[in-house]
């Protein structure tokens, strides 16, 4: 009975000697590739934000990679994993989402709260719930939301840091805080005011080239978040104009949706494993951000949306499965 069945598994099987072909991939390779479609953004802030955003980016990454780092070596007592990226992406996302300004105490609050709270304590990269970089910056908007919504004004190669003037974001308007809306152009350049690696639609949007290109992520995320972000802020736009002054392409434009869609809500571990479940994942951040911005209190809302649709992520894998290889379709 047992050769019966060793000859049947033989037969289904095929072997070939080495070498064996691999594609390559690993997670420090995935990270770097993240990591050089960020520079376009970096270079935007630094240009506009000058010596501040250079102080907390550094600031946060050291943070970040220093706090993993003593986890590992004092609590985990693991294999250390300071060497494949992720604790410096971590922190260069975290300073991404931060104003170029903010007192580097909180800077590094936010580090220890992304590394510590949102990813070690769960055991490290692959088994955090929620976005480690996204947790971090929830955490200090809601601690300390004066800092947090203080920008500078974006002067080319500011050499400024805790003294730059502050200048109003662009989705303030919503609230009522701005009365002259923007040039588009500058908005798509980054030139106004918001986080250090946010501002600039343009330096994102090649990012996003990079990671489509290289197949880092797919189109599903962020194409799904920023459609329906297009088309639910242009459909109220539409029946109240007087009211919902501001257009779709606005919208795109301003706060954190283009960092958020390309860079956060695509993170591996925290997103949908299929092509479906990716698109509604990203619809409900789409819905929930516009939720928050046209309704809420905050002007902006991705970074929530973003959390939400995180724990979310589990329910939609358990739910959303590729067919399994050999069943019969219905």
């Amino acid at each position: 009975m047992g050769l019966g069945i060793n000859i049947f598994y033989m037969d289904k099987l095929i072997i070939s000697p080495a070498p064996h072909v691999h594609s390559g991939d690993s997670v420090s390779k995935n990270m770097r590739g993240v990591l050089i479609a960020l520079i376009p953004a970096y270079l935007v802030g630094l240009y506009f934000f000058g010596l501040g955003a250079l102080i907390v980016s550094v600031t946060s990454v050291l943070s970040c990679v220093l706090f993993e780092y003593l986890i590992q070596r004092f609590v985990l007592k693991g294999e250390k994993t300071i060497n494949d990226g992720s604790a410096v992406l971590t922190g260069l996302l975290l300073a991404f989402n931060l104003p170029s300004n903010i007192p580097l105490w909180m800077v590094i609050i936010g580090a220890m709260v992304a590394i510590g709270i949102a990813k070690m304590s769960f055991g490290g990269l692959g088994n955090n719930p929620l976005n480690p970089a996204l947790v971090g910056r929830v955490f200090l908007l809601i601690s300390f939301p004066v800092a947090m919504t203080s920008w500078p004004r974006p002067l080319a190669f500011n050499p400024s840091y805790l003294d730059a003037e502050t200048a109003a974001t662009p989705l303030a308007l919503l609230k009522g805080q701005v009365v002259e809306i923007p040039k588009m152009l500058d908005l798509f350049l980054g030139h106004m005011g918001g986080s250090l690696g946010e501002v600039s639609a343009l330096a994102l949007l090649i990012g996003l080239l990079y990671l489509l290109v290289k197949k880092i992520i797919t189109w599903h995320i962020p194409i799904s978040i920023l459609l329906t972000v297009f088309v639910f802020t242009g459909i109220m736009h539409l029946v109240n104009p007087e009211v919902y002054v501001t257009t779709p392409v606005f919208h795109l434009l301003t706060g954190g949706l283009m960092l958020g869609s390309i860079f956060m809500a695509t993170d591996y571990t925290t997103s949908p494993m299929t092509s479906r479940g990716m698109l509604i994942y990203g619809v409900g951040i789409g819905i929930i951000t516009v939720v928050i911005r046209l309704f809420g209190a905050y002007p902006e809302g991705v970074s929530f949306a973003i959390l939400i649709m995180n724990a979310f992520t589990p329910l939609i894998n358990t739910y959303i499965k590729p067919k399994r290889f050999g069943e019969a379709r219905k």
